[in-house]
């Protein structure tokens, strides 16, 4: 079948920088703008290195680089190796920390330079400043990363399954949209192909080349990770300030970067976070669902006001850390967006004051029977009961958003999906004062299933007094067939007020599809599947055989 796409090459260049070709120390030539501020004194610069195109209107380096020029930096975007404009194979991560490493070589050559560099960027271009700290280059002088990890490159392997995650589709989908050739491509996928390794077959033979990285993940060959030999954390330490997004999809990764720099002596007192109500690409909680009038994405000026928002708390941090025009001890620590409340400060995160709260679900009867299903209480129920409920992959939960880069675009309200015979739900009471989470939130889960193995779905939803359920954090893992097992899922961090009237529901089941492939009941290749088998998955509650944990603020309810 012939699928129709659409090629996207590079976008015309700024008139306003200086276009350069970079060799490596391969002879590879990387494409790179640099912009100079007025004044004729050398400058500190920030290095921008991604595979979305750096003249892009989607990148909108045009706008954000003169509010760099506006302190005194250079600020330079670079397209990474074998995208857009530069050369060399279209292969993520693999080359990363020495592209890096000789790209800031090169800026700090350079006559402009006085020999102090910072890295900024979101996603994959908050990699290649992890790049560049595994790398060590003596002139990093401090890096943002913003909604990434250095666990990125391993989105290969969730995307191969060769984790005990759930396999990922959209994590694939990213590669074979992105990473095909210099060039981006935009096509509409056909979720029902089967066996999912052809998903993309069509759209492949269409443009005419393949995916190295999809091709790599479907046959069990995850990419390359540097960092596997070369770890972020073993080079010199440098002020790091995470910011993430509790949003993002990527938000566990984030906090698990954070988590290993506090637990790690040498980069413990180098460590800050910046953490938004936003998505992965800016989106933010207070306009959630976002009108068509209010999408940044879509309208010029709507962008200009996001910017200040999006890169104010950077320039502050590298004018601290980096320019010699701010105090770095007076640098807060910890700052966070609060879910429907604001901005607050703390010396740490979590804040130190918060508590664990322990919640149940009970119920069993009910917990399949309607949205609100059975209730989520403080006091458990001691004696043991199941909920039962059918896993046909044929027929499996739906994904409530279409694209999880953008949740709060869409921001679906998910209480449709809660009604499903296949959809176990426990649901608390209206809360009467606020109830502030603030820190990890995690759920312990004694499930079972009929089959060979299986894929189990946490969410936790702030259920609104008119019905409506949004989801607040999400975990996900692979679970085997052989009995009973209580497994433990990390729902990542969170700032979030659930307001007076508002209540928290637990929702568990097992599929959520197309983001992730629904299991087929065996325990072979989900990649090669070809025969799908419903199964019974039997959730068992009753003391503290299932819980949700949260952390909340001490003054909380």
């Amino acid at each position: 079948m012939t699928v129709p796409f659409l090629r996207i090459g590079p976008s015309p260049l700024h008139e306003g920088a200086e276009q350069h070709l970079i060799s490596m120390r391969d002879g590879t030539r990387l494409a790179t703008d640099v912009y100079l501020p007025a004044s004729p004194r050398k400058h500190a610069a920030v290095v921008s290195r991604l595979p979305y195109d750096k003249a892009s209107a989607y990148m909108a380096v045009h706008k954000i680089a003169p509010l760099y020029l506006e302190r005194g930096y250079v600020f330079i975007a670079q397209d990474v190796r074998g995208k857009f404009r530069s050369e060399g194979d279209t292969v993520p991560f693999v080359h990363e920390i020495e592209d890096t490493y000789d790209t800031l070589d090169w800026v700090a050559a350079q006559p402009w330079s006085n020999g102090s560099v910072a890295m900024v960027g979101d996603s994959y271009h908050g990699y290649t400043q992890w790049a560049g700290a595994a790398g060590g280059h003596p002139a990093l002088r401090a890096i943002v990363p913003r909604v990434t990890s250095m666990e990125i490159s391993d989105l290969s392997d969730l995307a191969g399954s060769g984790t005990d995650q759930a396999l990922c589709l959209y994590f694939a989908n990213y590669f074979a949209h992105m990473w095909v050739d210099k060039n981006l491509y935009a096509y509409e996928v056909d979720w029902s192909v089967r066996p999912l390794r052809d998903l993309f077959e069509d759209a492949f033979a269409a443009i005419g080349h393949r995916s190295a990285a999809v091709d790599s993940v479907i046959s069990g060959r995850p990419l390359v990770d540097p960092f596997r030999t070369r770890a972020p954390l073993a080079g010199r330490p440098v002020p790091v300030l995470h910011r993430v997004g509790w949003f993002d999809n990527l938000i566990d990764a984030s906090m698990r970067d954070h988590t290993a720099q506090l637990a790690d002596p040498r980069w413990r007192e180098h460590t800050y976070l910046d953490a938004d109500a936003c998505d992965h690409h800016t989106y933010h909680l207070d306009q959630a669902p976002v009108p068509p009038e209010l999408d940044h994405g879509v309208h010029e000026s709507v962008l200009d006001a996001v910017l200040p928002r999006y890169l104010g708390r950077t320039l502050d941090f590298l004018d601290a850390f980096v320019g010699g025009r701010g105090d770095p001890g007076s640098f807060p620590r910890a700052v966070w967006y609060q879910g429907h409340e604001g901005e607050r400060t703390a010396a740490s995160w979590p804040p130190p004051a918060t508590r664990e709260l322990r919640l149940h679900p009970a119920g069993a009867s009910l917990a399949t029977a309607s949205a609100d299903g059975g209730t989520l209480t403080e006091t458990a129920e001691q004696r043991p009961t199941a909920v039962r409920w059918t896993h046909d992959p044929l027929d499996p939960v739906p994904s409530p958003v279409r694209d999880p880069w953008v949740h709060l675009q869409e921001y679906p309200d998910e209480q449709g999906l809660h009604g499903r015979p296949d959809v176990a739900t426990f649901t608390g009471a209206p809360v009467e004062v606020p109830l502030d989470l603030v820190g990890p939130v995690g759920a312990t889960v004694d499930i079972e299933t009929s089959a060979a193995a299986g894929h189990l779905f946490v969410k936790l939803h702030d259920v609104s007094p008119d019905g409506s359920a949004r989801m607040i954090v999400r975990g996900q893992c692979l679970i085997s067939g052989q009995g009973p097992q209580s497994v433990r899922i990390d729902l990542g961090h969170t700032g979030y007020r659930l307001r007076p009237g508002h209540r928290l529901r637990l929702q568990i089941c097992g599929s959520d599809f197309p983001l992730y492939a629904p299991h087929p009941g065996t325990d072979g290749d989900l990649w090669q599947a070809t025969k799908f088998s419903p199964a019974e998955q039997t959730l068992r509650i009753g003391g503290d055989r299932t819980h949700l944990t949260l952390t909340v603020s001490d003054g909380s309810a």
